[in-house]
C-alpha cells in the first residue's frame, strides 16, 4: 500500500464525485485495492470521507437551488435504515466478492448512461406512484450503499433521472445531499464492524473533499447531455478496465 497513490486517488474521485454527484466511494473502492489495501478496509475507508466530499459539493449545487427537498427527505427517511441492514450483511459475503460486486454494477451503469445518454423531462405532479417509486429507490440503494459499504451517490443519481425523471443537474445536486446523509449510519456501523482504517481515510478525504467542489462547479457550468454521456462512459470504462485487470 503506497501513500502518495491513495492521495492521488482521492483527488481524482473527489472531482470525479462532484462532477457527476456521488460521494465517490463506488469509484473509490476498486481504485484502493487496486492499490495495495486490503479489500475489507478498501469497501469500507472511502465510506467516511464521502461525507466532507458530498458536502463539498453540494455546496456548490446549494447557491443555484438544484436540490430536490422532496426527493431528499424520502430518500433519507427510507435510506438510513435500510443502509444499516445492508451494511450489517457485509461480513458474511466477503471483501472480494463485493469489490467485484461494485465493479460490475458500475460498468453496467455506465453502459445504459452512454446509450441513453438524454435527459428525460420532470414529472412534476404529486401522485401516489411517484412516492412509491421514491420509496423503492430509496430503499433498494439504501441496501446496496450498505453492503457495498459506498454512500449511494453512483446509484442514486441514475436512478434519479431513470425512475424519478428528474433533469440531470437536480438528480446529481439531489444526490449528493442524500449521499452525505447515508454516509452517516454506513460509516458508523462498518466503523463498529472493523472495516474501517482511519490513515486511508484522511490521506483521501484531504484532497477529495476541495477537489469535489471544484468538480462540482464544472458540472453547473456543462451541457446535460455531455455530462450524461461522460459520466456514462468513464464508468464503464474505468470499471471494466479493474475487472480485466483483476481476473
Amino acid at each position: 500500500m503506497t501513500w502518495w497513490a491513495i492521495v492521488l486517488i482521492g483527488c481524482g474521485v473527489g472531482f470525479f464525485a462532484g462532477l457527476f454527484g456521488a460521494g465517490g466511494s463506488a469509484v473509490g473502492t476498486p481504485l484502493l485495492h487496486a492499490s495495495g489495501v486490503p479489500a475489507f478496509v478498501a469497501l469500507a475507508s472511502p465510506l467516511p470521507a464521502a461525507l466532507p466530499i458530498a458536502l463539498a459539493a453540494s455546496g456548490a449545487y446549494r447557491e443555484h437551488g438544484y436540490a430536490d427537498r422532496r426527493v431528499v427527505t424520502w430518500s433519507v427517511a427510507i435510506g438510513f435504515p435500510a443502509t444499516v441492514g445492508g451494511a450489517l450483511l457485509t461480513p458474511y459475503l466477503g471483501g472480494p466478492l463485493l469489490v467485484r460486486i461494485t465493479e460490475g454494477v458500475v460498468a453496467a451503469i455506465g453502459v445504459r448512461l452512454v446509450l441513453f445518454p438524454h435527459e428525460p423531462k420532470e414529472r412534476a405532479e404529486e401522485t401516489g406512484a411517484f412516492r412509491v417509486r421514491m420509496v423503492m429507490v430509496a430503499a433498494v440503494v439504501g441496501v446496496f450503499s450498505g453492503l457495498l459499504a459506498n454512500s449511494g451517490g453512483f446509484l442514486l443519481a441514475p436512478l434519479y433521472l431513470v425512475v424519478l425523471h428528474l433533469p440531470i443537474k437536480r438528480a446529481l445536486a439531489t444526490s449528493l445531499v442524500v449521499s452525505a446523509a447515508l454516509a452517516v449510519p454506513g460509516t458508523v456501523t462498518h466503523w463498529a464492524l472493523g472495516h474501517i482504517d482511519w490513515l486511508v481515510v484522511l490521506a483521501y478525504a484531504a484532497p477529495a473533499t476541495p477537489a469535489a467542489y471544484f468538480g462540482a462547479r464544472l458540472a453547473i457550468r456543462s451541457n446535460p447531455e455531455w455530462l450524461t454521456r461522460t459520466y456514462g462512459a468513464v464508468l464503464a470504462l474505468l470499471a471494466c478496465g479493474l475487472l480485466i485487470i483483476r481476473k
